[in-house]
């Protein structure tokens, strides 16, 4: 899967120096701290009422009782008890001073020992009271540590993972959808095998009522635990090696919360209101259409069979067999799969159009809603493409018959991989004729990355959860190796490097997380999709096949492919089938390790004193706190001098094991650069002396070094400035070489640094500083902003650079940029949008125009009309960018509602309504006072959560705002509260608070 926010421009995360912990704060900034206990249903089973989740919060305290706790607090009471009834101070005209003897007091201890021995036996029997009733039951072992079911048995299984002693084989399932009652009835049946002798079995159901079901042919009433998704079958002793089978007739509301099999709908050309149903079952939600064994290892195969009307197709994960007529409806069968995974079967009932081509013996088809089927030959073109090289690549082909991608109108997520039937956002699959390379850049790299999926997490499969990266850290990096081998047209390096920085930038906090983590609870799988696991994952694998020989790597990936396919692995295994190839002298798993078992990366500090280098390495931890790190990493140095510095035969490597080490190199080298083309995860710091000797050679000749590389400078140091290690004037010092600079990276890069402060100066009212740092970019930036086209370009990274540099430069209010944008939207206007705005244009050309009343209300209208997704979503940023507070007011509202906009655009809406300065605050009340709607469209933890507080907060800057954050997701306990994201965003604003603190008198000196 890839998230659709993964697209857009995030906010700059700042995480800036070090700070004192503030003993107040209730936030503890390590997330490997943060102990998660089950909770309510509410959080577990989604979409559940509020009467469903009080319920369930009186099993849980049902549980809790059967555990003892409440008899912990009946004895504090009877304590407190004892001690008021103490002996009182006697009267000493009737004190007796009279000792009993030595008989009496024996006899008496005696006895209250027995006494104290009899109400401890009492107290702790569960069900016992002082009561004529006395013990209601035994004190079985089982009633003290299962849970309760909903009919108030004991649940014979106390963990949210399953056990492993019954493994499924086959299902074979039936799906009647109702697409006007909006409501769906199934039936399953489960063939398994015993792993061991049991008489329980146990798997994931959610969401549905159950009718009927039988195990070995007798009917059998299944346990329920809410809280864990689970249901529980009993039944007499089965042996190891038994087959089982399991039938389940059930029914349920299709989903509302675009996971599980939900309905979609859209308003057509004749604005007819359509409906369909999809799917999207990673991570967890399989076991809301199903019940089902819903983890990665659990791989069985599937049968597939849907009734539907006959306005609809159906589609599903293998080819169909046939269709026959079945009361009234028809009854389409679908071959049995292969062997996988629950999260990677599918299944879709709508009315859509396709188009098809065989490739390689697989029939590919793309399919859309009918008044869109001119917009799919782009996708089907670039998939028969990659699906060819892909084949080629790993040396295995793709192992099914076909391969649909389907654009769903109403989608959360960027797209889904599930095996033979991928589903897309349409803005990630849908391609006009008027379309820019932007527009096609990102259609391919999604298509890119969904296909590398069909073996690297489909063929082959992580475990369990905690080695998502192996999924998605992977189909990101093919996505961008593929996209450079195949159309280098579209110009995907840039972007690969602008992910990397965003990635250091992400787990440069201490509330980030390894790359492989311990996962448990829910909310925990569903954090697991973010920057770590996809951007740092495809990073890291960058590093590895820089590092290793030619052509190793892709021997590796073969060999461990051919290895696993059909089974589930853990990261060990993929670095040991590279090593396995490897000629180097170093161990790949060694290494590697090193980079997936602990956060964070290491800063590597350059100190030359003549021939000799010493280098050292520590943890780059943006600490807004006192936490210290002796992570050491296998790092891969590669460098290059002054005097071999262009080509990738300059590149030398030094492999740096330890705290420290020493390099010699020749006596006359002016300069070294480390980290070729950004290739390695780390960042470097080369003191006064190497910084000095860079930048001077920068200002001499900006084509000394790589675009990869000056970027990379540039990232650097406005990350060691925020680190403490260098001086904001040097960050200064730094930029003086840009007036000379051409290339989109650095440029980029620099403009996306400084908008940030700009950003975080605006929100703090600092008018003074405000409008020194906006004459600071005019000053460096301004020409360069005046020389841009407002005509078509055909190349991406023309079209990347000229789109900051003229929204910046309208953000910033200059005439010249106003002025030509409102000139290019009266002429569409006028010709009643026929006339061609280029599409990397579009949003600032709309986002200036929406600042009139006309203009907000025209590009609203064209909003609801336009059948062209990349311009709807263009024109719904602009309109998101609007300060009038009624629109943004209004904005909000539509967004959340569903009625104007899609709930699935929520998040970018709150992301650009943040942005700006009359919104920023609209934005945060708006999530804070909707935050139980929002948890109920997105599940908690969610990317699409994680994206909305960090986008609401990351650039507060105030202990005010800090304090305000934090009594608020305070407040709301197992509702989110525990999340990473939450601890990042507490992280975050204190540590551009101390950034502030540091750097405001530099600002007000050097701008």
């Amino acid at each position: 899967m890839i998230e659709n926010s993964m697209f857009e421009e995030e906010p700059d995360v700042v995480d800036l120096a070090k700070e004192t912990p503030s003993s107040s704060s209730s936030f503890p900034l390590d997330p490997d701290d943060v102990v998660y206990e089950p909770r309510s249903s509410r959080l577990l089973v989604r979409g559940l009422g509020e009467n469903d989740a009080d319920e369930e919060e009186e099993d849980y305290e049902s549980s809790a009782r059967l555990l003892g706790m409440s008899f912990m607090n009946r004895s504090s009471n009877q304590r407190a008890a004892n001690q008021r009834t103490a002996y009182t101070r006697q009267d000493p005209s009737s004190f007796c001073s009279c000792l009993p003897s030595v008989r009496t007091m024996v006899a008496g201890v005696f006895v209250l020992v027995l006494v104290a021995s009899l109400i401890m036996v009492f107290y702790f029997l569960p069900g016992c009271t002082f009561t004529r009733e006395g013990c209601k039951k035994a004190n079985t072992s089982q009633d003290s540590i299962y849970p309760i079911a909903t009919d108030g048995q004991p649940f014979p299984w106390a963990d949210l993972r399953l056990p492993s002693s019954v493994v499924p084989v086959h299902y074979d399932l039936l799906l009647q959808p109702n697409l006007t009652s909006m409501t769906f009835r199934g039936s399953v049946t489960i063939t398994m095998t015993l792993q061991q002798d049991t008489d329980v079995l146990v798997l994931h159901s959610a969401d549905m009522t159950i009718s009927k079901a039988t195990f070995q042919d007798q009917e059998v009433k299944p346990l329920e635990y809410k809280p864990w998704q689970q249901i529980a079958i009993k039944f007499p002793q089965l042996k190891k090696g038994q087959t089982c089978t399991l039938k389940v007739d059930y029914s349920a509301h299709l989903s509302t919360s675009y996971d599980g099999f939900y309905n979609s709908s859209y308003i057509d050309t004749t604005g007819t209101k359509r409906v369909l149903a999809a799917t999207q079952f990673e991570p967890l939600a399989a076991r809301k259409a199903f019940p089902c064994f819903d983890e990665p290892a659990f791989k069985a195969t599937f049968s597939v069979k849907i009734k539907r009307e006959a306005e609809y197709i159906s589609l599903s994960n293998m080819p169909k067999i046939g269709t026959t007529q079945e009361d009234g409806l028809l009854l389409d069968e679908f071959e049995k799969s292969v062997t996988m995974s629950t999260y990677l079967v599918a299944f879709i009932v709508a009315n859509l159009s396709s188009v098809s081509r065989n490739v390689s013996g697989t029939q590919v088809s793309v399919y859309a809603v009918p008044d869109k089927k001119d917009q799919v030959q782009y996708a089907l073109d670039s998939a028969a493409d990659l699906l060819q090289f892909y084949n080629k690549f790993f040396d295995i082909d793709y192992p099914l018959k076909k391969l649909d991608m389907v654009a769903i109108p109403d989608f959360l997520a960027g797209a889904m991989e599930n095996w033979g039937l991928i589903t897309f956002r349409e803005t990630t699959l849908l391609v006009g004729n008027h379309s820019s390379p932007l527009d096609r850049q990102l259609v391919t790299s999604v298509i890119a990355h969904e296909l590398a999926h069909q073996w690297f997490g489909n063929l082959v499969t992580m475990k369990w959860w905690n080695d998502l990266w192996l999924n998605e850290g992977f189909a990101s990096y093919m996505q961008y190796m593929s996209i450079e081998k195949l159309f280098p047209q579209l110009d995907i390096d840039n972007e690969f490097l602008n992910i990397r920085f965003r990635a250091l930038a992400k787990d440069s906090l201490n509330s980030s997380h390894p790359v492989s983590a311990v996962v448990k609870t829910p909310e925990q799988v569903e954090e697991m999709f973010d920057s770590v696991s996809y951007e740092k994952g495809a990073s890291i694998l960058l590093m590895v096949n820089s590092t290793l020989n030619d052509g190793e790597f892709q021997k590796g990936v073969i060999e461990y492919l051919n290895k696993y396919k059909g089974r589930n692995t853990v990261s060990e295994d993929l670095w040991n089938s590279l090593s396995s190839v490897s000629k180097l002298s170093i161990s790949v798993a060694q290494m590697m390790n090193t980079w997936t078992l602990q956060k964070g990366f290491p800063l590597v500090t350059v100190n030359r004193i003549g021939p000799t280098v010493k280098l050292s390495q520590e943890h780059f931890l943006l600490d807004a706190g006192n936490v210290t790190s002796n992570n050491v990493w296998h790092i891969p140095l590669t460098y290059v001098n002054d005097s071999c510095s262009t080509a990738r035969g300059c590149k030398q490597v030094f492999l740096l094991k330890d705290k420290s080490a020493k390099l010699d190199i020749p006596a006359g080298v002016k300069w070294l650069k480390f980290n070729y083309k950004n290739e390695g995860f780390y960042i470097v710091d080369y003191g006064v002396e190497g910084w000095k000797a860079l930048i001077g050679a920068l200002q001499q000749d900006v084509n000394v070094l790589p675009h990869e590389d000056r970027a990379a400078l540039v990232n650097n140091i406005f990350m060691l400035s925020r680190l403490g290690k260098v001086p904001f004037r040097q960050v200064l010092n730094m930029l003086s070489y840009m007036s000379n600079e051409t290339e989109t990276a650095p440029l980029t890069e620099a403009l996306s640094q400084l908008m940030h402060i700009l950003r975080m100066l605006e929100k703090r009212q600092d008018l003074f500083l405000v409008n020194r740092m906006k004459a600071y970019i005019i000053n460096h930036f301004g020409d360069l902003m005046d020389s841009q086209s407002w005509e078509e370009e055909s190349s991406v990274a023309t079209q990347t650079l000229r789109s900051m540099l003229l929204e910046i430069s309208c953000g910033l209010h200059r005439a010249n940029c106003t002025e030509k944008a409102m000139e290019a939207f009266q002429a569409w206007v006028a010709s009643n949008g026929t006339h061609r705005i280029p599409s990397d244009l579009m949003r600032v050309v709309f986002s200036v125009a929406v600042q009139t009343e006309d203009g907000w209300n025209r590009v609203l209208q064209a909003y609801k009309l336009s059948l062209y997704d990349s311009e709807k979503r263009r024109m719904l940023e602009a309109l998101a960018s609007t300060q009038d507070v009624s629109n943004i007011v209004w904005i909000l509202q539509a967004g959340l509602s569903g009625s104007d906009i899609q709930n699935q655009e929520l998040p970018l809406v709150i992301s650009t309504v943040c942005k700006g300065l009359a919104g920023y605050l609209y934005g945060w009340n708006f999530v804070k006072e909707n935050w139980g709607k929002i948890t109920q469209k997105f599940p908690i933890g969610s990317f699409a959560v994680q994206s909305i507080i960090v986008s609401a907060t990351s650039q507060f800057s105030t202990k005010l705002q800090l304090l305000e954050l934090e009594n608020f997701f305070s407040s709301l306990k197992d509702k989110g509260s525990q999340m990473r994201t939450v601890q990042e965003a507490v992280e975050t604003i204190k540590l551009n608070m101390l950034w502030m603190d540091k750097n405001l008198d530099t600002l007000r000196n050097w701008l």
